[in-house]
């Protein structure tokens, strides 16, 4: 019997956005690539999923019940991962 896989995060982002930048590299600086889908905002499907979840503002992270938005929240919310090696908070 194998583990259960744990949710993938998806981070949604644009590629010119500072904060976007910020948290595209905490995810590469922690190995989190098989855990955080990467979302550009750059697609109209993207942008869809991304405003159905509530989102107004760059980057943001849906964890599956809820999105992180700014860099400092999406950043915060991917620390518990790598800290705590868990999906909730």
């Amino acid at each position: 019997m194998s583990a259960p896989e744990s949710p993938v995060l998806e981070l949604f982002h644009r590629i010119a956005d500072p904060p976007s930048a910020t948290a595209r590299r905490f995810v590469t600086d922690h190995a989190l690539e098989d855990r955080v889908r990467f979302r550009n905002l750059t697609y109209e499907e993207v942008e869809k999923d991304w405003r159905e979840r509530g989102g107004h503002t760059s980057p943001a992270l849906w964890d599956g019940a809820r999105l992180h938005q700014g860099a400092e929240a999406v950043v915060a919310r991917l620390l518990a991962v790598v800290n705590l090696g868990r999906d909730d908070s």
